[in-house]
C-alpha cells in the first residue's frame, strides 16, 4: 500500500467526508441531548454505522422500544441493502478476508461510489473497495465523536437536525445525475417510488418500490447497456459502425458486392484504333 494510493481514495472519497462528518456530528449532538454520551455514539458508529437508523435509534432508545420493534423498524429502514447486496455480488466476488468487511460497511455513499467509480490502474479492487469503505466509516465516526463532545459542553434546539439525512440523499441524487448522461435509471427509480408512495402510504412504501425498481433494471438491464456503450462511442455489435479486420488483405475478387457493381458499370475506355497514313496505305 503506497501513498499515492491512499491520496487517490481520499479525493475519491472527499464528497462523502463532508456529508459524513457533518451528517455524524449531528448524531453525536442527538445521541448526547438524549443522554447517551460519547461512548454511546462511538460504539454506534463501529458496530452499527447505518447512518439514518442511527438516527432512529436514538428515538427508539429514548422512548423505550422493545427488541422486536427495533428489529422490524431496523428491517425496514435498511431493507434496500438488500437489494445493494444483488448488486455488489460480482463485484465483491474473490475478495477474500476483506468481503465481510466490505458488505458491513457498504452505505449509499459508499454504494455510489463503488458502483461509479473507476479503480486507479495497477491497483487490486478489493483493496480499492475496502478502503473506501474504510475511510467512509472515519470520516462517519469522528462527526459521531465530534457532535457528542460538542453537545456535551454547548447546549441548544436541535430539532430539524435528523433532516440532515434527506439532504445528503438528494446530493448524491443530483451529483449523479449531472456526471451521467443516462438518466433512464434516475428517472425510474422516482416514477416508481412516487406510485409505491401513493399506494401504499409513507409507511409500506420503501420494499415494493426496491423490488420495482430493481425487477425494473434488470428486465431493462439490455436496454442500459446498449445506452452506455453509445456514450462511450463503441459502435454496437455487428452494426454498420464495425469496421473490418486490417490485418485481412481482400483480392479484388473478394470484393463485396456493391464495389463489384461499381467496378462492372464504369465506363470501358474505348479500344485503340490504328491512325491512317496521310498518304494512305501503301501496296507493294
Amino acid at each position: 500500500m503506497n501513498r499515492n494510493l491512499i491520496r487517490q481514495v481520499i479525493i475519491k472519497t472527499i464528497p462523502v467526508m463532508t456529508g459524513y462528518v457533518v451528517l455524524g456530528f449531528g448524531f453525536g449532538i442527538l445521541s448526547e441531548n438524549a443522554g447517551y454520551g460519547v461512548g454511546w455514539a462511538l460504539a454506534m458508529s463501529v458496530f452499527i454505522y447505518a447512518g439514518s437508523m442511527q438516527y432512529l435509534m436514538v428515538s427508539l432508545l429514548t422512548s423505550g422500544a422493545s427488541v422486536i420493534s427495533t428489529a422490524l423498524a431496523t428491517l425496514m429502514v435498511n431493507a434496500r441493502h438488500l437489494f445493494y447486496g444483488v448488486s455488489m455480488i460480482d463485484r465483491y466476488k474473490g475478495a477474500g478476508a476483506r468481503k465481510p468487511y466490505l458488505i458491513f460497511a457498504l452505505t449509499d455513499e459508499t454504494y455510489s461510489l463503488v458502483c461509479h467509480g473507476d479503480t486507479p490502474d495497477g491497483v487490486d479492487p478489493h483493496l480499492f473497495y475496502f478502503l473506501v469503505s474504510f475511510f467512509n466509516q472515519i470520516y462517519w465516526i469522528v462527526g459521531s465523536v465530534l457532535g457528542a463532545v460538542v453537545g456535551s459542553a454547548v447546549t441548544f434546539n436541535s430539532a430539524g437536525i435528523d433532516f440532515a439525512m434527506t439532504a445528503l440523499f438528494v446530493t448524491v441524487f443530483v451529483e449523479q445525475w449531472l456526471t451521467t448522461k443516462n438518466h433512464i435509471p434516475a428517472v425510474a427509480g422516482v416514477c416508481i417510488t412516487v406510485v409505491c408512495l401513493v399506494i401504499f402510504g409513507g409507511d409500506l412504501f420503501l420494499i415494493p418500490s426496491m423490488i420495482l425498481i430493481l425487477a425494473g433494471l434488470s428486465l431493462g438491464r439490455p436496454v442500459l447497456d446498449r445506452e452506455e456503450k453509445t456514450e462511450a462511442g463503441e459502435p454496437p455489435a455487428g452494426g454498420a459502425g464495425e469496421l473490418p479486420d486490417r490485418g485481412e488483405k481482400a483480392s479484388a475478387g473478394e470484393l463485396p458486392n456493391p464495389a463489384r457493381r461499381s467496378m462492372d458499370s464504369a465506363p470501358q475506355a474505348p479500344e485503340a484504333v490504328p491512325v491512317a497514313r496521310k498518304g494512305g496505305d501503301r501496296h507493294d
